[in-house]
């Protein structure tokens, strides 16, 4: 009923930067909060940036990494600079969906978009 997709995720030098993507689609009723979450090998998965009602970062993005989104294309996006090693990881996209014609809202995953930053 609702997708979302990820894009941008790629290979890059320690210092650089990375521009990633998602867009949800579907039977899309509302969207509130949308988010990007990352899994490191070996790693729990932790946030790393939402925008919803508040624009959160996780402590160790937080000054290098800015979120943002398109409501009218319900698309999100997370800027990345100053990237390090440590960024390496699957970058998961979330959104918070209602599906048109229902009133429940669903936490909602992409299927992830691979980051890796190494020399």
């Amino acid at each position: 009923q609702v997708q979302l997709v990820e894009s941008g995720g790629g290979l890059v030098q320690p210092g650089g930067s990375l521009r990633l993507a998602c867009a949800a689609s579907g039977s899309i009723g509302s969207i509130s909060t949308m988010g990007w979450y990352r899994r490191a090998p070996g790693k729990q998965r932790e946030l790393v940036a939402t925008s919803g009602v508040t624009t959160t970062y996780g402590d160790s993005v937080e000054g290098r990494f800015t979120i943002s989104r398109d409501n009218a294309k319900n698309m999100v996006y997370l800027e990345m600079n100053s990237l390090k090693p440590d960024d390496t990881a699957v970058y998961y996209c979330n959104a918070y969906v209602r599906v048109s014609g229902r009133l429940s809202w669903n936490a909602y995953w992409g299927q992830g978009t691979q980051v890796t930053v190494s020399s």
